[in-house]
This record gives structure tokens, sequence and C-alpha cells, in this order.
């Protein structure tokens, strides 16, 4: 039987919202060793890819503040910060997901597990980071419809690595979860999202402002200043993207048992039937 009590990961049960933000924290910590490294694997990638984008758009590093006129450059290195964030979540949306639905079933998942290949859909979650990641970009440079588009696509990847839908079908079942009960699933998504963005331009800026006022970096330095912006952002990130990640696995699970009954049927399935009641998604 699976643990059921305070400490388990995710609970055979709808859960509050509270619950939902501790779930996530617990599913990162069982899955750290996993899901950490790729985290800073991708935000290194993302921060190193995004340097001479931002130097053209006449921010400077470390804090990537803008100096002097060029708005609209931010502006679209804010949408092109975006789609990288949506596409590195949904990439590690997958092994999350996976993990998560491990956890509903009373087990937990080792890194081989996670890293094999079979029945991971690695390309096919690629291939929709992409997209989300283009229509996030999208949405960012309207502005507000950001808060309209991030929240959609939280459930991609579960949608692929654990009710197996087909490719075609995985963007469409995850905006339509979103949207059900309310928004509740969006709501929650941004909630999370806005939690960590401040968390970690926090824990950023004052990083920096510490380095400065103990004359421990000199952020001035055009050849220190660039490896102190990508270690620093590389760094906070490193556990924000895998966070964010986890929260859009046991959402997705947890809005699967509050509009499709997943743990009533997980209940009544017989022993060892348990997995194939989880991938029989509806669709």
């Amino acid at each position: 039987m699976p643990d059921v009590g305070p400490t388990a990961v995710l609970p055979r049960r709808p859960l509050t919202v509270g619950e939902l933000l501790d779930s996530a924290v617990l599913l990162l910590r069982t899955q750290g060793r996993l899901l950490l490294p790729l985290g800073a694997l991708l935000a290194v990638g993302e921060q190193l890819l995004l340097y001479p984008v931002r130097l053209a758009a006449g921010v400077e590093p470390p804090t990537w503040l803008l100096r002097g006129d060029g708005f609209t450059a931010l502006w679209f290195l804010l949408a092109l910060g975006a789609a990288t964030e949506a596409v590195i979540v949904t990439l590690l949306g997958n092994p999350a997901a996976r993990a998560a639905g491990a956890a509903l079933l009373g087990r937990r998942a080792g890194v081989r597990e996670l890293l094999r290949p079979r029945g991971a859909r690695y390309g096919a979650t690629l291939l929709l980071a992409l997209l989300v990641g283009l229509v996030v970009m999208l949405a960012g440079l309207t502005g507000p419809v950001w808060f309209v588009a991030y929240p959609l696509f939280g459930s991609v990847a579960a949608a692929l690595a654990v009710d197996r839908v087909p490719v075609e079908q995985a963007v469409g079942r995850a905006a339509r979860l979103a949207v059900r009960g309310g928004g509740q699933v969006a709501a929650v998504r941004v909630l999370g999202y806005l939690g960590w963005w401040i968390l970690r331009v926090g824990l950023a800026l004052g990083v920096f402002t510490g380095l400065d006022s103990l004359d421990l970096v000199d952020l001035g330095d055009p050849a220190l200043a660039p490896v102190a912006a990508i270690v620093v952002w590389a760094g906070v990130n490193t556990v924000a993207y895998p966070a964010l990640a986890c929260l859009d696995a046991v959402v997705h699970l947890d809005n699967r048992m509050r509009t499709e009954g997943l743990d009533i049927r997980l209940a009544r399935s017989p022993a060892g039937l348990a997995e194939p009641v989880l991938l029989a998604a509806d669709r």
C-alpha cells in the first residue's frame, strides 16, 4: 500500500494549495539527485545562450538591469527569457512527472528508471517544449497575455510521459486540464512561478549586493561581471526550475484526482493494475 501519511510525496486525495506546494518540495527532495544536476545543466546553458542577446539589448552584467534608453530591446529580452524558462521547465517536467506518478503508486523511481529512454518520450517532450516556448514568447511580447499562456501548458510533459496521450493531443489536454474547475490549476501555476521569481531575484540581487559591499568581487570589472552573472543566476535557477517542474507534476496528478476521479480508480483497482489505471487518462 502507498504511504498516505503526512510525509507522502503525493497522497491519494485532492490537496490544498499549501499541500501542493509542500508536495512539490518533497518531490524535489526525493529526486534532487537527478533533477538538480539536470536543472544546473539547463540553467547554465540558458545563461550562455542569453548572454550575447542581453549585451545587444543594452543591459549589463551582473544584474542585467536596463542602462539608458532601450526599453523595446529589454522587453524582447524579457519575452525571450520567459520562453527559455518555459522550455526548461517543460523538459524537466518529463522526469518530474514520471517520478510523481511512481510516488502516487507508492514507490520511489530511481535515477536509472527516470533516465531510461524506453517509454520516456524525450523526443516528443523536446518538440513540444520548443512549441510551448514559442507560444510563451509571443504571449510575453504582448505583456498581460503571458498570464494566460504560461499556465495553460504546465501539464504538457505529464500528458506525454504519464498520461501517454498522442503527441498531437498533449497540448490540447494540458490546456483543458488547466481551465477545469474554474482555472485553479492555472492559478496555482502562476502563484508558484511568481513565488519562485521573487525568491530567485531577491537571492541573486542579495548575493550581488553582498559581494559588492564586502569587496569580494569587483562587479565593475568587465571580465568578472559576466562570470558572476552566469554563476549566480544559474545557481538560483538550478533550484527554481526543477521546483517549478515538480509543482507542475503534482498539480497535474492532483487535478486528475479532482476532475477524473483518479484517486477513486486507483483505490478500486486490483493489486498490480494500478499503473494501467494511472496511464488510462480521459481524453
